[in-house]
């Protein structure tokens, strides 16, 4: 597959200003490489061999010394956060301070909930749009699903999202180890199947209970003398104000599993499912080829379940973890940034449910108790 087939050609490059580039930045890289009429202009990475890393995927990117810098950069057309998840916020400020660009901010958002008035205040004032990476919506079968919900159901009364994968890998200065840097599991993994059950059941949640702890991972581990605090499995539900549920169950100790994610919408027609594999640079070769996604439709009359392949072109599997998703992202963000869209598909706003949804469980879990979300800050 050539990158002629992967976009339609334009006139004009698009440069990139790129906020960090750790495993997730170069991700980013490897997809905007394969969209026809991209550079990548300038790059802020404090880490000197992360740096190194990126100088494989942006050879011919300047590297700049703070975001000051990386904004003066005057072709510079629009910008990628991917910088860990507790500077996002102030990040944002920043660049509305000094230059606003078109932005696409990595999840989670933010991390604490007096944060959410400060997301409140930017998106008023922004002037230019801004998209939140969920890249989830993105992954083919999990794209089919959302596309197919409403007719194979007949409207979704029960979803349940299911991840069963590896633990948290290592990141730079491992600061995805430790809550007051990630937000927490629920909110730095679980924001992804969060911002699904808000897509799909077309509401906003009301109450959330859940459960969970720390049970396998990290646990023998030390960094300055800390042992992380990261939860590693748990199960939340969560109320919406139609009345539906939904249930999550994550379990960060499971990555013998044939498939990473699923996803399950039942209504009064029937079932649909999603079933997605994990990074193919995980399957071990002995097992032979990787497992392709599936969507699954069980009507109830008549019976008979059609299971349906969801093959990823290898080109775009093999430029990133997430089953394709980033490069489908990107070219929905190149669009924008053109002018081809009115707005971002996922918005500031649905950046912050996500964020409270996945605080709310953290709560939950800690506390013992249901927890509203009229009790977080920002919440509607």
């Amino acid at each position: 597959m050539t990158t002629q087939t992967l976009a339609r050609s334009e006139t004009r490059t698009i440069t990139y200003g790129i906020i960090g580039c750790g495993m997730m930045g170069q991700e980013h890289l490897r997809n905007i490489a394969l969209l026809e009429n991209t550079a990548v202009g300038a790059i802020f990475e404090p880490d000197a061999e992360m740096r190194a890393h990126a100088r494989q995927f942006a050879p011919n990117a300047q590297f700049v010394d703070s975001i000051e810098a990386l904004l003066d950069a005057a072709e510079i057309d629009c910008l990628l956060i991917a910088s860990p998840n507790f500077r996002h916020v102030e990040q944002l400020q920043q660049i509305a301070g000094k230059r606003p660009l078109p932005v696409l901010v990595e999840k989670p958002l933010f991390t604490d909930p007096e944060h959410a008035a400060a997301i409140d205040a930017f998106a008023e004032s922004y002037p230019a749009p801004v998209w939140v990476a969920m890249e989830y919506r993105y992954m083919p079968p999990v794209a089919k699903l959302l596309e197919e919900a409403e007719a194979a159901t007949g409207g979704v009364k029960m979803l349940t999202i299911r991840e069963h994968r590896f633990p948290f890998l290592e990141k730079v200065g491992d600061w995805n180890r430790f809550n007051r840097y990630t937000g927490g599991t629920f909110v730095e993994k679980c924001c992804h199947f969060f911002d699904l059950m808000r897509l799909t059941l077309k509401s906003d949640p009301v109450r959330v209970m859940a459960m969970g702890g720390q049970a396998a991972n990290h646990l023998e581990e030390t960094y300055a003398g800390e042992t992380p605090d990261i939860f590693d499995h748990g199960y939340v539900m969560v109320e919406f104000e139609s009345g539906v549920r939904a249930m999550l169950e994550l379990c960060m100790f499971a990555e013998g599993s044939r498939y990473q994610e699923e996803i399950s919408a039942v209504g009064p027609k029937g079932k649909i499912e999603a079933l997605v594999p994990g990074p193919g640079r995980f399957w071990p070769a002995h097992l032979g080829a990787a497992p392709v996604p599936q969507v699954i439709v069980s009507p109830r009359e008549p019976k008979g379940p059609e299971v349906r392949e969801i093959p990823v072109d290898p080109t775009i599997l093999e430029a990133g973890d997430h089953n394709g998703s980033t490069f489908y992202q990107h070219r929905g963000f190149l669009e924008l940034v053109r002018g081809e869209r009115s707005a971002p598909e996922v918005s500031l706003q649905d950046g912050k449910w996500a964020v409270l949804m996945g605080l709310a469980a953290q709560r939950s879990m800690t506390e013992g108790r249901a927890v509203d979300l009229s009790e977080l800050t920002g919440a509607a």
